[in-house]
């Protein structure tokens, strides 16, 4: 990876916002996915709507939806980037013990939504946390990972595998 440097720092180390004053606005798309896996009675309860706190699926997708609008006030240097569209699904798992989730962010844009659509996977994963951790606090969120992106001067990007 020669000639590759990190882009959040000067030429002394100081951490910065990337200046994308210059850049070309294009349409950049963001896909992510994860999973909080979780004891099979508590999944059997998601699913059949029957947590005491409500629809968990349903809320975890709004706060998903919600936590993408939200992530340059998250993650100091992210950009302040005016989305266009975000879908979160969330599908239950039953042979995995898991909610899988996956996020897709849209922009018009002179930056990326790749964090955007990461932080949209990871609060809703969360949500599902924070519905359930009565029933059950040995749930983990894991794999929380970018599968697509498209848009701007570094191209595409699809996850193998």
């Amino acid at each position: 990876m020669k000639g590759e440097a990190f882009t959040h720092f000067d030429a002394s180390g100081a951490a910065h916002m990337v200046d994308v004053t210059g850049k070309e606005g294009t349409v950049r798309v963001a896909e992510a996915a994860g999973r909080i896996r979780m004891s099979p009675r508590v999944l059997s309860l998601v699913m059949e709507g029957s947590v005491g706190k409500g629809d968990v699926l349903g809320v975890a997708r709004i706060a998903g939806i919600m936590a993408a609008k939200a992530t340059s006030d998250l993650i100091p240097l992210c950009h302040n980037v005016n989305l266009t569209a975000v879908g979160v699904d969330l599908t239950p798992d039953e042979d995995g013990g898991a909610i899988q989730i996956r996020s897709r962010v849209v922009c018009k844009g002179e930056t990326g939504v790749e964090m955007e659509a990461l932080t949209a996977v990871s609060i809703a994963a969360l949500t599902v946390y924070d519905m359930c951790k009565a029933l059950d606090r040995t749930m983990v969120v894991d794999d929380v990972k970018l599968m697509t992106k498209s848009g701007g001067k570094s191209g595409e990007y699809r996850r193998e595998g």
